[in-house]
């Protein structure tokens, strides 16, 4: 596990740069493009680091603005101010709403909203759901990934479990491990599904597409279980089960077996045979129609075990209802 974060409460934004380095171009670099002499002159950062700062304006040459492919000839003075990554700087607490199912002392269960990302990342540094629980419960600075223990993705809503200690989480992380978490979630797919079934096909990332996961030859092991929960022309609402939890799983093993998601432009292929009255209201919904609808697991400090269920979002909802009016004489 991760080592426990360091204290947010000095953290500023004012405090992200550091001492300026200078340095004159040695002779022997003369003719170097300048990240090429960065390199050279400041070998503790990477390139692609230095090729940034260069682009942000942190870089001079003779108390000049630089660009990347200019060339330095020996002599130059060059000032670099060094800027620390948003990934290695402490996450901040943010004042977020949480709709929160349940919580106690060792875990906090909450519905999460469409559009909230999970932990941060490249381009979501701020405004995700681990801010907001280092602002809810401030003692999360010293549990790895504020006990985040599993994640879903930004446009898909519904049940997390969050631990609360570092022993909760790591019993958490056992119950994944061994597949005694129960999660369910309902899923509106295109095409019209008869009977449920189990897909069993390994998961890894795509050979060619970097962003995407995709069934696998030598991937990793995944299981969906199926059932119909409801009928509709043209799309079918399914309840999953998941026994593993690769990323993307249901979206992609849904995919694979001839019915994506409503809405994904990720994983959906070209268009989907639909009827006329339902085409427009099914194409234009604007995210993955998924939602993690049920959590079941044992309590991690009493052993209990339990469960918790919501409904569809709202706009999940006011799709099925859209689809229901449409529908209307559709034979």
């Amino acid at each position: 596990m991760m080592e426990p974060e360091e204290d947010l409460s000095d953290y500023s934004k004012d405090d992200e740069s550091a001492d300026p380095l200078e340095l004159r171009v040695p002779n022997e670099h003369g003719g170097l493009r300048l990240d090429q002499a960065l390199v050279k002159l400041f070998p503790e950062y990477s390139r692609s680091r230095l090729q940034d700062w260069v682009e942000q304006g942190l870089v001079t040459v003779n108390g000049q603005s630089a660009t990347v492919k200019q060339k330095v000839w020996g002599g130059e003075n060059i000032r670099v101010v060094p800027q620390t990554h948003p990934s290695e700087q402490p996450y901040l607490a943010e004042d977020i709403p949480l709709d929160i199912v349940y919580e106690d002392d060792a875990i906090l269960v909450i519905n999460k909203p469409v559009g909230l990302v999970v932990h941060p990342g490249s381009g979501n540094w701020e405004g995700t759901l681990l801010n907001a629980l280092l602002h809810h419960a401030p003692q999360l600075k010293d549990v790895p990934r504020a006990g985040i223990v599993h994640r879903l993705d930004k446009d898909t809503s519904g049940l997390m479990v969050v631990a609360k200690t570092l022993v909760a989480q790591t019993a958490l992380v056992r119950q994944m491990q061994k597949r005694s978490v129960k999660r369910e979630y309902l899923a509106l797919v295109w095409g019209e599904v008869d009977y449920g079934d189990t897909i069993d096909f390994p998961i890894g990332r795509h050979p060619s597409q970097r962003v995407k996961m995709a069934v696998v030859e030598g991937g990793k092991d995944a299981v969906t279980h199926y059932t119909v929960e409801a009928n509709f022309p043209s799309c079918t609402l399914l309840r999953c089960r998941l026994e593993t939890g690769r990323t993307h799983q249901i979206r992609v093993h849904l995919t694979y077996v001839g019915h994506p998601l409503i809405g994904d432009s990720v994983y959906q292929k070209g268009g989907q045979k639909c009827v006329l009255p339902l085409r427009e209201l099914l194409n234009g919904f604007p995210r993955q129609a998924l939602h993690a609808t049920k959590l079941a697991l044992e309590h991690p400090d009493t052993g209990e075990w339990m469960e918790w269920e919501v409904p569809l979002p709202e706009d999940m909802e006011e799709l099925l209802d859209s689809i229901d009016e449409a529908s209307d004489g559709i034979a």
